[in-house]
């Protein structure tokens, strides 16, 4: 349906240089304290019914538990879009949600939406499977100046509801005119499908930090000198969810140009 054409013959090299990148880079970081990291925010549009997606999802794997460029913490957001629910296949965690989040960027980017799309930051797009790019991208990433963010938690109640408390300092790089949006995701590890229609039939799919729930709690106040934003969210966790497997992340996006301005993750305490 909504394919990048390039991407089948691309995949073998974009492996490779993944695997050698990693090596080189893992001894590189090693003198890199956490604290050191700067929050990067990594999405990946991708989908069970799309036969280049596995490759790209295997990535976005890596990238989360390698960590392999050094400053920079990776954060991932899988997102699996829905426009590739057909030949007998559903993607259990699709969403038109996510379809429509990826519409949104393909107005920035001017592109057609495909998978697998890998965004980094919202300001630099590339094939979900290019290894040396988004390595690259992350890079970048990393080196820009950034919105601190910072979440605090409760223990979570016996309703399986959790408040947590999020603050965003004052705001750095961002645009002038633009509106600042405070967004907070639930992620889930270790979830896999073993598919048996469509592209991928007969293979079972691996997924990482996969989009669960993504809500909008506040704005920014562009003018603050210190604190732009603080605010209480509660969020509500489905039984179906595995606690221990569950992230919560939350950003600063600019509503226009789609910039992320910062961002940070903690892990449930469920």
């Amino acid at each position: 349906m909504k394919k990048f054409p390039a991407i089948a013959y691309r995949l073998p090299l974009g492996l490779f240089i993944l695997c050698n990148v990693f090596v080189s880079n893992s001894a590189a970081q090693a003198p890199t304290g956490e604290s050191d990291r700067k929050p990067v925010i990594v999405e990946l549009f991708t989908s069970e019914g799309c036969s280049t997606c596995p490759p790209a999802d295997e990535l976005l794997q890596k990238l989360e538990a390698q960590q392999p460029v050094a400053g920079a913490e990776v954060i991932a957001l899988e997102e699996h879009v829905d426009y590739w629910n057909h030949d007998g296949w559903n993607d259990p965690y699709s969403s038109p949600d996510w379809t429509e989040r990826q519409t949104v960027y393909r107005t920035i980017f001017n592109q057609t939406e495909y998978t697998p799309q890998m965004i980094v930051d919202g300001q630099s797009q590339l094939v979900g499977s290019n290894g040396r790019e988004a390595l690259s991208e992350i890079e970048k990433a990393a080196h820009r100046v950034q919105t601190t963010v910072a979440i605090n938690s409760e223990k979570a109640d016996t309703h399986g509801s959790q408040r947590f408390t999020v603050s965003v300092g004052k705001l750095a790089g961002n645009t002038a005119g633009d509106v600042a949006e405070i967004w907070l995701a639930v992620t889930e590890d270790g979830l896999q499908s073993s598919v048996n229609r469509g592209e991928n039939a007969g293979h079972v799919l691996h997924h990482t930090a996969t989009l669960r729930s993504l809500h909008k709690i506040g704005t920014a106040d562009v003018n603050a000198a210190s604190v732009s934003f603080k605010g209480d969210s509660r969020v509500k966790f489905e039984s179906r969810w595995k606690p221990e497997n569950l992230h919560v992340v939350v950003f600063v996006q600019e509503k226009k140009s789609r910039k992320i301005l910062g961002s940070a993750s903690a892990k449930s305490s469920q």
